[in-house]
């Protein structure tokens, strides 16, 4: 089968498509024959080799993916060969033809939803709910700042949050990106390049300042983010890229708290809990993950390139 194969860390121009063997499902395993596969940006930085772990080479990228199962291992019972799935993790890798996961990271996949939407589902719809319900334990009567509204787990995150009646404040970097979360119920939409904008945002709350924020890019935005917040306000950091230096006070004097998610954290009944949830909003379509641009496999250099670009307003897509 056809895969990308990254054998050495460093650039996009590491990811090379090759032919692999296949996969073959072990007890507990399901095989899926992927229709596209997701691109995040955690893929990139582990390419890159910047990333805290690094797996063995030759490796693969890819968590997310959706397609139709191909096989079956001994003892699992949830999915079965020919049923259209998501995948929210996998052993060998979905920039391929075919996906090795643990059964418990493969779920249903309503026939509303598309193989291309299907891919954008595990790693931003997972960590827009753990930010929101398992680490952020947001309330339907908070202000909620989603700081980088525009991207995958932006969207899944405005998604989430208007849904249960919060009034949602969103950034972005992009005129199109701000008219779609727009429309998708986000009260307030400002431009993040602009100078004012954390002025605009205190004036939205009428000087109260925000309950939540959804922090993208904690190492451009924490230190202006903590004076946004209301007394008793948190901010959870769900994407970084290097460090920042903020100010304790503008904590301290909020009783302000700052924290860490990764979605990766999310084991047993806390997944199960997660991936019920999601399923059940994507068969409502409460849940409709957006597809900005979609690349072949072999084009999976040029996804990279795009997924760290900034400017999004969607996913990013390897289609299989």
């Amino acid at each position: 089968m056809k895969a990308i194969c990254v054998r050495a860390f460093g650039d996009p121009s590491v990811l090379k498509l090759e032919e692999v063997e296949e996969p073959r499902a072990g007890a507990g395993q399901v095989v899926v024959r992927v229709g596209a596969a997701g691109v995040n940006p955690v893929e990139t930085y582990i390419r890159s080799g910047t990333y805290a772990m690094k797996p063995a080479l030759p490796w693969t990228p890819g968590n997310d993916a959706g397609g139709v199962v191909e096989s079956v291992g001994e003892g699992v019972k949830n999915v079965r060969a020919g049923d259209r799935v998501y995948v929210a993790g996998s052993i060998s890798g979905t920039y391929a033809g075919l996906t090795l996961c643990e059964a418990e990271r493969v779920h249903a996949l309503a026939e509303n939803v598309s193989f291309a939407q299907g891919a954008g589902v595990g790693v931003p719809y997972g960590t827009a709910y753990r930010a929101i319900y398992q680490r952020g334990h947001v309330k339907s009567s908070d202000v909620v700042l989603v700081h980088g509204a525009t991207g995958g787990v932006g969207i899944a995150a405005v998604q989430m949050l208007v849904g249960m009646g919060c009034r949602v404040i969103g950034t972005g970097g992009s005129a199109k990106g701000r008219m779609m979360v727009e429309e998708m119920g986000v009260a307030v939409t400002l431009d993040h390049h602009d100078a004012a904008y954390m002025e605009k945002i205190m004036d939205a709350t009428g000087g109260k300042g925000v309950e939540v924020i959804l922090e993208m890019l904690a190492n451009v935005n924490l230190g202006k983010d903590l004076p946004l917040l209301a007394r008793g306000g948190k901010v959870c950091v769900i994407g970084s890229r290097g460090k920042v230096e903020v100010d304790p006070r503008d904590a301290m004097s909020r009783e302000a708290d700052i924290r860490g998610v990764f979605y990766g954290a999310a084991q047993g009944k806390e997944h199960e809990e997660m991936h019920a949830a999601i399923g059940a909003g994507l068969r409502s379509g409460v849940l409709k993950p957006v597809v900005d641009r979609e690349f072949a496999l072999a084009d999976a250099s040029r996804a990279h390139e795009e997924v760290m670009g900034g400017g999004s307003s969607g996913k990013i897509v390897l289609t299989i």
